[in-house]
């Protein structure tokens, strides 16, 4: 079984994944944005089921850059 500060990692890039895709949502950014976005979310989630602390990082990245307006290019 997991030690605790694993399962607690797990809870906390769970509920963070969430927000991301919520902010996500509400951004007005072009489709082609949206879509990279989204794409960047789904390599984080797969990410976490095999390097837990890896994808936290990421996800830190990938929100620090939302909230200064950085967007990945569209299609």
């Amino acid at each position: 079984m997991e030690d605790d500060s694993q399962l607690k990692l797990y809870a906390t890039v769970a509920t963070r994944l969430k927000e991301a895709h919520r902010a996500v949502r509400a951004l007005q950014v072009p489709e082609g944005v949206r879509k990279a976005l989204i794409r960047k979310l789904l390599v984080i989630t797969a990410a976490a089921k095999h390097d837990l602390p890896d994808a936290a990082r990421r996800l830190d990245r990938l929100m620090k850059d939302l909230s200064e307006g950085r967007f990945p290019e569209g299609d």
